[in-house]
């Protein structure tokens, strides 16, 4: 019998690896190693802070790197070297974590064996976040616990040390490393189910709402922001368009009321190297609103749907629209996001279906206060089986304080209409249970959206606004007030027109199938008949 072929390790997978998709998932697998000995309500935080120690441990040293070449080339003596070379100020005026010595992953990585490596990944953690005010009250020190496997432990940080993070010229190294966390918050959102939305929007949803809202420069908000998904997809937007050097024309603000979903958006956006104002603790957007005087130029959320259990006071002066129910702050949501819209902002929010038809509890009441008050600017129904972490139906709210040209901006006025949009027949499925919406479906509906409203980037690229019957049509108000208020794209769309040949093809297909369908029924019609007629020759 030939020996057997030895399994190989991850460390040797990792060698092998060529791809940074490939990467991820090696580390992955070695991080799902631990999940038996760590509490899985902390279990994200635990890896997460990992890689996020390897983020700015890695940007110290490349930026020691760049000032060293740059002192070399200023003539600076070589043994005066390590007396500029730790200067803070040179570190947090070029925007990276100052990183004592001993949080340098190099250097844990080398003491590991010797002094534990959970012992000093706690203390790496506590200084960072001593040294870094921002980073207060932030990264994880869990790693130096009895339930934690140290040599499982110490496993994946060599892997990660070793894992070729390196960037390039297409894609520095922050950006990879970002792509990581990135596919990490994906993974935990997939198994967690239900709870993954807490923390976790579709990245495919994301980009629909930043496309359509074209965050250029100024304000921007998510009262619910999780992981701080939209924040980054914002900024990649921004670079994507305008370059890396315009990712600081925008000023982001949020809030989280969950603890420890607001320590991943506080690592996240620290990793895509954003400077976000998530305030300085969790809290409830409804009950302690942590920015009470911002006005935004956008707004982008996807808050929890329907919840039931909420900090309701009936004299809050957001509810300039009614006053939503005890039973579900789905109002309660939009009402809070347009009190904080500038003069021109512009918002959009993912929320249940049922938003947009819903009667009860006064829901039908608001939303006609929203529409006569000519806030809704565009509606889209997404298709089904985008949020793999929750099977209740979801749609797109687009707000705009106004609708009008604004002036030198040139858009079209749509003032007294609404562009309705049904994306329902859109995306394709990434496996048994999950729909993506393709970059053809986000610019396709982006696209529509654009030349409706005639933005520049619409005449940039040629787009004229055409209703198109099962996809898209402006409305008139007065037509929404025939419908009672029902905000639903499929009751103005119609359905998509099937032309020549085709219609034919579909009419005849639809006669034979009719006639199959009757003769089956006039079968059933005589087995029926057959079988009673033999119960009745059955002695009881």
């Amino acid at each position: 019998m030939p020996p057997r072929k030895k399994k190989p390790t991850d460390q040797a997978e990792l060698f092998s690896a060529s791809t940074p998709k490939e990467i991820q998932a090696i580390l992955w697998k070695a991080a799902d190693k631990l999940r038996g000995s760590i509490d899985a309500a902390q279990y994200k935080e635990f890896v997460l802070g990992l890689i996020f120690l390897k983020y700015v441990s890695d940007a110290f040293e490349e930026r020691r790197t760049e000032l060293a070449k740059e002192l070399a080339e200023d003539g600076i003596a070589e043994d005066r070297l390590d007396d500029f070379l730790e200067d803070r100020d040179e570190y947090t005026g070029a925007h990276v974590f100052w990183v004592p010595e001993t949080a340098r992953w190099s250097w844990i990585a080398a003491n590991a064996k010797s002094q534990g490596v959970g012992k000093l990944l706690d203390e790496a953690m506590d200084v960072v976040m001593r040294e870094n005010a921002s980073l207060t009250g932030v990264l994880p020190k869990i790693f130096n616990r009895d339930n934690v496997d140290q040599k499982r432990l110490a496993e994946l940080v060599d892997l990660i040390s070793d894992a070729r993070f390196g960037g390039s010229e297409e894609k520095p190294a922050q950006d990879v490393l970002g792509e990581v966390y990135e596919y990490f918050l994906g993974n935990f959102a997939r198994a967690e189910g239900k709870r993954g939305g807490e923390f976790y929007t579709p990245q495919s949803v994301v980009r629909l709402i930043v496309e359509i809202l074209e965050p250029y420069e100024g304000r921007v908000y998510d009262p619910a922001c999780g992981s701080g998904g939209m924040f980054v997809q914002a900024s990649k937007f921004i670079e994507a368009h305008r370059g890396r050097g315009h990712k600081a024309d925008i000023a982001v603000y949020g809030q989280e009321l969950n603890e420890r979903t607001w320590r991943l958006g506080k690592m996240n956006l620290a990793i895509h190297g954003i400077d976000g104002n998530l305030a300085a603790r969790w809290g409830d957007t409804f009950a302690d609103d942590k920015h009470p005087d911002l006005k935004a130029d956008f707004v982008m959320a996807n808050p929890p749907f329907n919840i039931k259990d909420w900090a309701r006071d009936e004299g809050d002066p957001r509810w300039k629209y009614g006053v939503p129910p005890r039973n579900n702050a789905n109002y309660a949501w939009l009402q809070h996001m347009i009190s904080k819209l500038g003069e021109k902002g512009t918002a959009g929010i993912v929320l249940a279906n049922g938003s947009m038809s819903s009667q009860s509890s006064g829901e039908g009441e608001i939303r006609q206060a929203l529409v006569e008050a000519d806030l809704v600017a565009c509606m889209v129904a997404l298709p089904s089986q985008l949020f793999r972490t929750t099977q209740i139906p979801a749609c797109l709210w687009f707000l705009a304080k106004d609708k009008s040209s604004q002036g030198a901006r040139r858009l079209d006025d749509r003032r007294g209409e609404i562009l309705f949009i049904d994306a329902r027949g859109m995306g394709e499925m990434v496996d048994r249970t999950e729909r993506v919406l393709t970059a053809g479906d986000i610019a396709r509906i982006a696209g529509t959206y654009h030349a409706w409203r005639g933005t520049a980037s619409a005449r940039e690229e040629g787009l004229t606004y055409q209703d198109e019957a099962g996809l898209c049509r402006s409305v008139a108000l007065a037509e929404v007030r025939e419908h009672e208020y029902v905000l639903t794209p499929g009751r103005y769309v119609g359905t998509a027109e099937v032309a020549g040949e085709d219609a034919e093809i579909t009419a005849s297909r639809i006669a034979t199938l009719t006639e199959e369908l009757y003769g089956l029924f006039a079968r059933s019609a005589e087995l029926e008949k057959s079988v009673r007629a033999q119960l009745g020759r059955v002695d009881v």
